[in-house]
């Protein structure tokens, strides 16, 4: 991670809020919690839901070629980005090396796919991407929320001025939502100005433990027009807006998708995942979903039944099946579900112990299985199966919970400062590390730690150290 200066705001505030830290167990569960209140209805004018899945999956139509000609060709070296794999790809699907990279690089930001070392693997999106309108349309917000890390940013400028734009930027995204059609270009470089403005004087308000920064430190503003040009056209590369060069000047106008995306955030709502009816005569991964919504105790029952309808040796294999795949939610269902099977399933989890993505899951299972209490288990894992079981976990709750509710989630890493907890997530390696980080970015309300999570979030984007 690059270092930081004493007196940067991360520094002096980067301490996590914990007054107990959440068990891990406790963590896990809250995923299933959800707020029953009604769902807020989207603003006049918005496409229906099938018509919004439809533009974003034209968006990441090559993308989606592309992840699947991974999976097709898994093995080693599947990786299109570079080398013989990108020209494989490209002669394969018939595009360029740049059309090849850009939109390896879409896929792996919209959960698309999962890089595991040098070999491909298809992220659960991409299994659901024909017949699940939420999972699209949840891939598509992943990749809005990533716009940065689409568009290289302008090579000249400073890092942090880069870091204020895209930080200034949803002020930008809520004139255009509000004004329901065409802004120009120089109204919002104005707003932009003025929020880059506020953000620093918001900064050197913060009482620091050094001297306070110079003003003359801070980036001019004169780059400020270069640097909005870049935020558009990396919103347009991602199918959040257009830009017209009208006939007098420029304007950018919200796509109907980046309306409602910016109108997402605003209410801090998240699409949740739709439960089939039926649960008991569905396949298990079927059934886990129907039981996202209950609390735990109605999802025992269910799963209970669903036990009861078939032998236990069958429901298992089913049950860790499903664990293996790409949901990190449906792998915590199952897992609880496990739970409820208890002894005949003993040998399996075990066995289980070996497969890095189960072993934290494992671990815990077999330490209450044994007779610890649910909230002290997680001292059976190390710290580095912990901090793999939070990303896991944080996975869960970016793809199917609030964003309120990932923010909450810092509570329960055992890391006592973002900056640790930023360290150890990079050095676990957990395929959805950037995904996750970019998420938590958007969704924090502390500019400094947003800021900071998102640098991780590029760093780990492009290997940086």
């Amino acid at each position: 991670m690059t270092s930081r200066k004493p007196d940067e705001p991360l520094a002096r505030n980067s301490r996590l809020r914990l007054v107990r830290p959440r068990a891990l167990a406790t963590a896990r569960r809250a995923v299933t919690t959800r707020r029953t209140r009604p769902a807020p209805r989207p603003p006049e004018g918005t496409p229906p839901r099938a018509e919004l899945a439809r533009q974003a999956r034209h968006v990441l139509a090559d993308a989606v070629r592309i992840a699947r000609w991974a999976a097709v060709e898994r093995g080693a070296d599947t990786a299109p980005r570079t080398g013989p794999a990108q020209e494989r790809a490209a002669a394969a699907l018939d595009l360029t090396p740049g059309q090849i990279r850009a939109g390896w690089d879409r896929a792996r930001l919209a959960g698309l796919v999962e890089l595991h070392g040098d070999t491909a693997r298809p992220g659960w999106r991409l299994h659901a991407w024909d017949r699940d309108d939420s999972a699209v349309l949840r891939g598509w917000v992943a990749l809005f929320d990533a716009w940065s890390l689409v568009h290289p940013s302008p090579g000249a400028v400073a890092p942090s001025a880069v870091a204020e734009v895209v930080e200034a930027v949803p002020q930008v995204l809520s004139l255009l939502q509000l004004s329901q059609g065409p802004v120009l270009v120089p109204a919002l470089l104005d707003l932009l100005g003025q929020r880059v403005e506020e953000l620093r004087e918001e900064r050197c308000e913060v009482p620091a433990a050094g001297p306070a920064p110079e003003a003359a430190d801070a980036p001019a503003l004169d780059g400020l027009p270069a640097l909005l040009d870049w935020a558009l056209e990396g919103l347009a590369a991602v199918g959040a807006l257009t830009l017209d060069p009208g006939t007098d000047e420029r304007h950018a106008t919200l796509t109907p998708l980046g309306n409602w995306a910016v109108w997402v955030k605003l209410e801090q709502i998240c699409v949740a995942a739709q439960s089939p009816a039926g649960n008991i005569e569905q396949s298990a991964e079927d059934m886990l979903r129907g039981c996202a919504r209950l609390t735990p105790g109605p999802a025992r029952d269910e799963y209970r039944a669903w036990l009861a309808a078939r032998t236990l040796s069958s429901a298992v294999g089913e049950l860790l099946a499903v664990a293996r795949g790409e949901d990190a939610l449906l792998r915590g269902l199952a897992f609880e579900a496990l739970r409820v099977v208890g002894a005949p399933a003993e040998a399996e989890v075990r066995a289980t112990v070996a497969e890095p993505s189960l072993r934290p899951y494992a671990l815990l299972w077999i330490a209450e299985y044994e007779g610890a209490d649910p909230d002290d288990a997680q001292e059976v894992l190390t710290r580095e199966e912990s901090t793999w079981l939070w990303v896991d976990t944080a996975a869960a709750v970016a793809d199917h919970g609030e964003s309120e509710l990932l923010v909450r989630h810092l509570d329960s890493a055992v890391q006592g400062t973002v900056p640790a907890l930023l360290d150890e997530i990079r050095a676990v390696g957990h395929p959805r590390t950037v995904q996750v980080l970019v998420a938590l970015a958007a969704a924090h309300p502390d500019p400094a730690l947003a800021k900071a999570v998102r640098r991780a979030a590029f760093q780990v984007h492009t290997g940086g150290a």
